[in-house]
């Protein structure tokens, strides 16, 4: 047992002890649960059911409740499988019970939660063991309490189930660890023949002598077998001899050694110091026999007599060019663009290194996105930048195309992801056969080295770097090919993290175009015209919004979130998400604006809660939302934290309402949203906007109030001249947060657009109503939709009436967009005193209502209820589209499909 085999198997053994011991608990924990668990559902179920049974109230109305209800307590409890089921009074006498004799005894228990309405379910202990009890009250047509059901059940009547599942949870144990016992033998036994019935000591103390032999030891060392075959090399032995990987296993003579050394280490005759040639390096060699007390073969030494004398030039060489390195470390990435990166490296590499250097890319590379082929799939590279040359160069310039060849150094560097050095490019027929020309005017020009080294960062192939020498510089040796392998190393992830910046920031920016609006919507209130910058330093969350509402009204929005990036974008897009569901509720500005408030302190509370530091990232956002209805030209308008709107009088004047401003959205602490209500002439601008607009680090908030005053101010502009103006007055050069800007020209709806009637609480009135309906869309030359016009008016007039409260009052909206004649709406609305809203259903074949809203809803193209200080209006739109008026035909189709053929 002290072997390592036979603490693996105890170790086995007692983890699948543990484990099959672990889930036997917890198998017969979960069985006593769910015993549990059950017990309490039947009781609640048996009792809620048995107390909402129809005809218990009736039964325990007549005159004998006890004759009525006691065959049913004995059904019900043999269904149910309980103990009893007990029907008693408010004052604890039993009308009904399964047990006959317990009949007219007063039943003694806690049962006042059940006498005040609220069922319960108890656990107690009682003559039968544990059991658990159910009280359901039962109430009458009033809704008052009239009497209580109650269920008892032993828990040792669900016992039953689990003593039921012990013998196979034992048997399966069982089973489990006999079988995990004998694999575990099994595994055990044939680690005691691998490891010869070692000890761990053992075996960590040989393993720990074998490594400071073949790795600690300065000196390389071989064994060689008795038929001459290499058995083992260490990493010194492989460095020394410059061994190839597959060396164990072959013979001596097979791996390309001196013919002097090969035949020592082949023969059985030992060696003391013996000096071999070994390529360029002095062995000194030393060789004892295993035999006789080991297997026949031989253990060699090496060590290297050469690396003394050439160490102190080396490290001379080592020290200039990590220097050379350390200060390319300091200039090379020093700005996240890709194209100034590669200048950077071509630049300390021209004055360090080499005489020309030239950089290639992807296009790809270039404008920060993925490449989407491997390195021998890359046929051309764009020459990004160009250092150490003159005027009169003949290499290719920058910005120009490359096509590669195959075979030339540059595609072969790039395909096999290794440096090429062609140290005489005279004599270089794979490079001279591409552009003969070319290369005639490069040796021309005293250009006669070249070393290619890959670009290549986190297994991405970016490129290549081409390092030049002229005349009057010796040409490059395979000694300068690590450290320009390492110079192009640092560069190339210094152009990758360009580069992923590059994509990263132009994601942003797609994300954030994504979320903002792509167009604005029809609406027949407002002008509008927007103006949308992004920062230059990165994408912010400023955002802005035009929602068409009901009854013609359209909402304006114009919000900030605090920050730049992707966090900053996704939260506008929630948050815009959030406004327009919202809104599409007809809420108020100060409820919407409440609810945004509550909804981003949720959002704080997930990213802390989500943050494995307990410091999330909080977010901070500013919104102002503002309703505008133009058949009266009042605004209602609400801010949360963001600078005020200015209005433009007809006049030109320009004035900044002085508004009640609540706290940041996710600050207000559940304290409720200050709104105000303007009244804005027609022909006035609203102009909304963010705090980028206003604020710079040139000018304080004031000044930039001031010149937005300046460049609104000025009568008869429309709503683009005004956006371009104040974009020419108020952008700085160079702009560090977002900037939205949105100007609407107000609107108003004439009296011959508005029809308004006051209806009785009286089903006569509804067919005056109709006719005035029907001459005022005479009057606006809309007869064809008269039909379709009456039939909503009814629907709508009619619910008022049977459900609704007075006043009740009938408007009539014709709306007609900007530039479209050919369009525009119809809006019916019916308003009254009631806060109860209508609810859509599909009427069954016997009922005689439920049809009137779903006639509604398929004539109309919108309908919806909005809430009002004194009670609702329901609302309606039909488009007067040519391809959106029902065809009568239609109409009747529609009404005969509410009923069923067969049931008529």
């Amino acid at each position: 047992m002290h072997s390592v085999a036979g603490q693996v198997f105890l170790f086995q053994l007692a983890v699948v002890m543990l484990l099959v011991a672990a889930a036997l608990v917890a198998l017969l924990v979960q069985a006593q649960r769910d015993v549990m668990a059950d017990a309490r559902h039947r009781t609640l179920t048996a009792a809620q059911t048995f107390a909402h049974s129809p005809g218990i109230v009736a039964a325990l109305d007549s005159a004998n409740p006890t004759a009525e209800l006691q065959p049913h307590v004995q059904a019900a409890r043999k269904a149910a499988g309980v103990d009893a089921i007990i029907v008693y009074g408010l004052n604890g006498i039993t009308l009904a019970h399964s047990d006959p004799r317990q009949i007219g005894k007063r039943v003694i228990g806690p049962y006042a939660a059940a006498a005040t309405g609220k069922p319960f379910t108890s656990t107690f202990k009682g003559t039968l063991g544990l059991s658990v009890i159910s009280a359901v009250p039962v109430r009458g047509p009033d809704g008052s309490v009239i009497a209580i059901v109650s269920v008892p059940v032993t828990v040792e009547t669900v016992q039953q189930r689990v003593n039921r599942q012990l013998p196979f949870l034992l048997g399966g144990a069982a089973t489990a660890l006999v079988v995990a016992a004998g694999g575990s033998g099994l595994v055990s036994r044939r680690l005691r023949r691998q490891t010869h019935g070692l000890a761990p000591t053992e075996m960590t103390r040989m393993y720990e002598h074998h490594d400071a032999v073949l790795h600690a030891v300065r000196e390389g060392v071989l064994i060689v077998g008795g038929d001459g075959r290499l058995l083992l090399a260490n990493d010194e032995a492989r460095r020394l001899l410059d061994l190839p990987a597959d060396t164990e296993g072959r013979h001596i003579t097979e791996l390309g050694l001196d013919e002097d050394l090969a035949g020592l280490l082949a023969s059985d005759r030992p060696a003391t110091d013996e000096v071999y040639l070994a390529a360029d390096r002095l062995l000194a060699v030393s060789k004892r026999l295993t035999a006789p007390d080991g297997p026949a073969g031989s253990v060699v030494t090496l060590r290297d007599t050469t690396e003394l004398r050439a160490l102190s030039g080396r490290a001379e060489v080592a020290r200039e060019r990590l220097q050379s390195l350390y200060d390319a470390g300091l200039r090379i990435g020093t700005t996240l663009d890709v194209k100034r990166t590669a200048e950077e490296l071509a630049e300390v590499a021209a004055a360090r290194f080499a005489d020309i250097v030239t950089v290639d890319l992807l296009d790809p590379v270039l404008r920060g996105e993925e490449t989407s082929v491997g390195p021998s799939g890359i046929t051309e590279l764009r020459r990004s930048a160009v250092a150490g040359l003159d005027a009169g160069h003949p290499l290719h310039p920058v910005h120009e195309l490359i096509r590669l060849v195959p075979a030339e150094p540059v595609s072969t560097a790039m395909a096999e992801g290794r440096p090429v050095l062609v140290g005489d490019l005279s004599v270089s027929d794979a490079w001279r056969a591409r552009q003969p020309e070319r290369a005639r005017r490069v040796l021309d020009h005293g250009i006669h080295s070249m070393l290619v080294v890959p670009l290549r960062a986190r297994g991405v192939v970016l490129g290549v770097v081409v390092f030049w020498r002229a005349q009057g510089s010796p040409p490059f040796e395979d000694e300068d090919v690590s450290f320009a392998e390492e110079l192009a190393a640092r560069a190339a992830v210094s152009i990758d993290n360009a580069r992923r910046y590059t994509r990263e920031h132009t994601m942003a920016v797609t994300l954030q175009h994504s979320l903002l609006p792509r167009a604005l919507p029809e609406q027949s209130a407002l002008d509008v015209a927007y103006r949308y910058l992004p920062a230059q330093a990165g994408v912010g969350g400023d955002w802005f919004d035009v929602i068409p509402l009901s009854g013609t009204r359209v909402a304006l929005v114009v919000g900030d979130v605090v920050g730049h990036g992707l966090h900053a974008a996704a939260t506008m897009g929630r948050l815009r998400t959030a406004v327009h569901n919202f809104a599409g509720l007809d809420l108020p500005v100060e409820e919407l604006l409440g609810r945004l408030d509550e909804l981003v302190a949720q959002l704080d509370a997930e990213e802390v809660a989500a943050a494995e530091d307990g410091q999330g990232m909080i977010t901070g956002a500013t919104c102002q939302y503002a309703v505008y209805d133009p058949t009266s030209g009042r605004l209602a308008i609400a801010t949360a934290g963001h600078p005020g709107p200015a209005v433009v009088r007809p006049d030109g004047t320009v004035d900044f309402p002085q508004l009640p401003v609540s706290p940041p959205l996710g600050l207000g602490a559940g304290l409720p949203v200050e709104t105000a209500e303007l009244t804005v002439p027609e022909d006035s601008r609203l102009v909304l906007y963010t705090d980028g607009l206003i604020e710079d680090r040139t000018r304080d908030l004031d000044a930039g109030l001031r010149a937005l005053r300046d460049a609104l101010a000025g009568p008869g502009r429309t709503p683009e001249a005004t956006c371009a103006a104040v974009m020419e007055a108020m952008l700085s050069d160079r702009s560090r947060d977002d900037i939205a800007l949105l100007v609407a020209r107000t609107r108003r709806l004439g009296p011959d657009q508005v029809a308004e009637w006051e209806v009785p609480r009286d089903p006569a009135a509804v067919a005056p109503v109709r006719t005035d309906c029907a001459r005022r869309l005479a009057d606006w030359g809309l007869e064809q939709l008269g039909f379709t016009a009456e039939l909503i008016l009814s629907e709508l007039i009619t619910n008022a009436i049977r459900y609704g409260a007075e006043p009740i009052v009938v408007r009539l909206l014709r709306t007609e967009p900007m530039g479209s004649p050919d369009a525009g709406s119809l809006i019916f609305e019916v308003a009254d005193g009631s806060s109860t809203s209508p609810r859509l259903r599909r009427a069954k074949a016997t009922d005689e209502g439920g049809r009137g809203l779903f006639l509604v809803a398929r004539l109309a193209e919108r309908w919806g209820t909005r809430y009002t200080t004194t009670g609702k209006v329901i609302w309606a739109e039909h488009s007067l589209r040519h391809d959106a008026t029902p065809e009568a035909e239609g109409l009747g189709e529609l009404l005969l499909d509410q009923w069923d053929d067969t049931a008529l």
